[in-house]
């Protein structure tokens, strides 16, 4: 008999650890390579990337309420399409999410202790695993406190940054050298950073009365999201422009120093560690949550199934991840996985838009969605998707062998 999670999160709840995957380290990291792909296109890669995002949101969100279980697009593409999309799905967010995983945990000791970059990152996967353990609701409160750090953090740039003498409305407007292919460039890299909303679908077991929550929760953490992003492009380009911003790796603080705000430099790193930590936590819990859909058909070991009695938490899965992500972080630098984490996560919300258009309601989001995630995964560069199709080639023949 498969044993379920317990259902303890409303809508607030929701929006918030959709909130803390999306407002997380990719604000502080992926500005500067999107300003590199489009120049002074990149207030279009980020619309161009907010819109795919909300047809995605939008598909994900009507199968969550029909299939409110744990997984997320894994589910809906095993019951809409077939096992094997589902698992193509589940296999791509698995991996690839793994490695943005590692990635956020040493961006945390990047920001927390330079010197020592492997070693807080370790201690912060198994101090957020050992969180998790205790139950998805502390998970959720730590997320609320991480989410008021960084928005509070966000708004002092946007405010100090406009205020000041360096901003210049002119830079904003668009150079004779913006391309098309640079805007969809830009748009696949901070897709990245929008993707975290599907953390709501992939909870969708732990949700309270889903068909209502989530359908809410979903569009309302991704327009906060969007506002917030917009804000910060805008008032960080119109300090450095794009080509400073370009160059930059770490635009929020260059664009504090370009205000003349140094006090505020610092202030940004607490903000970056915590955002960091708050994507951690959310990837975890995506992770997981898939981890354990798949567990349940065989995919993984059965043993990753698991659901502890009091705790109702898929806690040989957590570990199992915990484990997984301590280990790169130990040993590898990943945090170079940006655009082969935005190659997988396409995917897999190619997979989900596909099944959504089966549900015959909805078509042209669906159908706008899934155009736009591939258009956007083979925008990436070349060795994001190369990477991103060995490693989907690499799933399938498993899965070959399996069924074989």
């Amino acid at each position: 008999m498969t044993q379920e999670l317990r259902r303890s999160l409303g809508v607030f709840d929701a929006v918030v650890i959709g909130l803390g995957s999306m407002i997380g380290a990719g604000v502080f990291v992926a500005l500067g390579p999107a300003a590199g792909a489009a120049g002074s296109g990149l207030l279009l890669g980020l619309a161009l990337a907010g819109a795919v995002a909300y047809c995605n949101a939008m598909a994900s969100a009507r199968l969550a309420a029909r299939y409110p279980a744990s997984g997320g697009t894994y589910v809906y593409g095993r019951e809409r399409l077939g096992p094997f999309w589902g698992y193509l799905a589940g296999w791509a967010f698995v991996v690839g999410k793994t490695a943005s995983c590692a990635a956020m945990a040493l961006a945390v000791g990047s920001y927390v202790w330079p010197e020592h970059a492997h070693a807080v990152a370790v201690a912060a996967v198994v101090a957020l695993t050992a969180l998790n353990y205790g139950g998805v609701q502390k998970s959720a409160l730590l997320t609320r406190v991480i989410v008021a750090v960084v928005l509070a953090v966000l708004v002092a740039v946007v405010v100090t940054s406009l205020g000041s003498g360096a901003a210049d409305a002119g830079r904003l407007g668009l150079a004779d050298d913006v391309s098309a292919g640079g805007v969809l460039q830009a748009a696949g890299l901070l897709f990245f950073a929008f993707a975290g909303y599907a953390r709501i679908a992939t909870l969708g077991e732990e949700v309270k009365d889903p068909a209502r929550t989530i359908p809410r929760a979903v569009p309302l953490a991704l327009g906060i999201a969007l506002v917030v992003y917009a804000a910060v492009a805008v008032s960080v380009l119109s300090v450095l422009g794009a080509a400073e911003l370009a160059g930059s790796v770490a635009p929020l603080a260059d664009a504090a120093r370009a205000a003349g705000a140094d006090w505020l430099v610092p202030v940004v790193r607490v903000g970056a560690a915590a955002a960091a930590l708050g994507s951690l936590l959310a990837l975890v819990l995506g992770v997981s949550r898939t981890t354990l859909a798949m567990a349940r058909d065989g995919h993984l070991p059965r043993t990753l199934a698991a659901v502890h009695p009091r705790f109702q938490v898929p806690h040989h899965a957590e570990l199992a991840v915990g484990l997984v992500v301590a280990v790169v972080a130990a040993t590898a630098d990943v945090r170079g996985a940006i655009g082969f984490s935005s190659f997988g996560v396409l995917v897999y919300y190619a997979v989900a838009n596909a099944s959504a258009w089966t549900l015959g309601s909805g078509r042209v989001l669906a159908v706008a969605g899934l155009a736009g995630c591939l258009a956007l995964a083979f925008a990436l560069p070349l060795s994001s998707v190369l990477a991103g199709t060995a490693v989907l080639a690499a799933g399938a023949v498993m899965y070959a062998v399996r069924r074989g």
